[in-house]
């Protein structure tokens, strides 16, 4: 930045130098020139952490995974609260390692992305142990990351639609496990419901690390289509631990970029879905008709953008059922899943 702010006034200086002793044809020339070097200087757009161009560029090298207590064992697998470093944050993880013997080149894994729990109430053993187990006593390794500010874990917790922190979490639980001895590091695949659908998508278009995503009821569209299209029932309000925390908005986007009508290349610049002709694997999509959560229709406008990609996609709607695939559709939808990621990464 500090290059550019010198070479404007020197680039003045020699415009001026030029102009008055050359002709009017060669006038037109430097003008040219000045436009076409100096404007894009001075009109060059800034960037945001959120583009999917920008979250491509970072690095994010995960750490040891640290067993930090050993839990009950689940029905064939071993269960432990774990930790690893995200920029510096340690954030607490619940673990699940198959028992057995390793088989050769290491177990399957399955990353764990959780929808959206209030931070200050979340706790790494609660919440999503009848989904998790699904996949650890099929012969996975699984680990679900808590986020920063969730729980035990360390910062803030800024949110997964404004800001890069859960997925940069994410990412950098991928790169931790795949440092794992007993893991397959070119068999990882990752879940996610909800909020953590949106952890998901975007992860899987930043990095080719994940070979498969199984999405249930997730935040999947378009960011227009969530600012249009999304009424949460009942309306989201954020914890007191958000309000405290700087929480990035859709609003400070729009003072500074516009909105998606005046600017719509910045705000597909940051929507996964947009991105889509580079998935790095396979999507289930999974979606109740009856959610009041989040729009079924959200998942049906992935799966069309993928399928107009050329890309594999499965896609479910479960008639009556919630946000959670609450009752019978739970069982279909695990089966369905547990079958998707044993096609994919088995």
């Amino acid at each position: 930045m500090l290059k550019r702010l010198l070479l404007i006034p020197l680039l003045v200086l020699l415009a001026g130098a030029l102009w008055y002793g050359v002709s009017n044809r060669s006038r037109e020339e430097i003008t040219t020139v000045i436009e076409e070097n100096l404007g894009g200087l001075i009109e060059e757009k800034d960037v945001h952490p959120l583009q999917i161009a920008e979250m491509r560029k970072g690095e994010y090298p995960g750490s040891d995974i640290t067993i930090e207590q050993d839990l009950a064992d689940g029905s064939n697998y071993k269960r432990y609260t774990a930790s690893y470093k995200s920029e510096g944050l340690k954030i607490f993880a619940l673990l699940t390692v198959p028992s057995g013997e390793t088989p050769t080149g290491g177990w399957p894994v399955i990353v764990f992305n959780h929808g959206y729990i209030q931070p200050e109430i979340y706790t790494t053993t609660e919440k999503y142990v009848a989904y998790q187990d699904g996949f650890a006593r099929k012969g996975y390794v699984t680990l679900k990351s808590d986020y920063r500010g969730h729980g035990n874990s360390e910062g803030k917790p800024e949110g997964a639609y404004y800001s890069t922190a859960y997925t940069t979490d994410v990412l950098n639980a991928v790169a931790s496990l795949k440092k794992l001895s007993y893991v397959k590091p070119l068999k990882i695949g990752m879940w996610g419901h909800s909020m953590g659908g949106h952890i998901t998508l975007r992860s899987m278009v930043v990095t080719d690390d994940i070979k498969a995503g199984v999405i249930w009821g997730g935040v999947v569209a378009s960011y227009q289509d969530m600012a249009e299209n999304w009424r949460r029932t009942p309306g989201w309000r954020p914890s007191r631990r958000q309000s405290e925390a700087f929480r990035p908005t859709r609003q400070q986007l729009i003072d500074k970029y516009g909105d998606w009508n005046t600017n719509p290349d910045f705000w597909n610049s940051i929507s996964p879905i947009k991105f889509v002709s580079d998935i790095s694997g396979p999507i289930q999509l999974d979606h109740g008709l009856a959610d009041e959560s989040v729009p079924w229709e959200f998942s049906e406008s992935l799966n069309n953008a993928l399928g107009e990609a050329g890309k594999t996609v499965e896609y479910y709607t479960y008639p009556g059922t919630d946000h959670n695939l609450s009752g019978s559709a739970f069982t279909t939808a695990m089966t369905r899943s547990v079958e998707f990621f044993d096609k994919y990464l088995k």
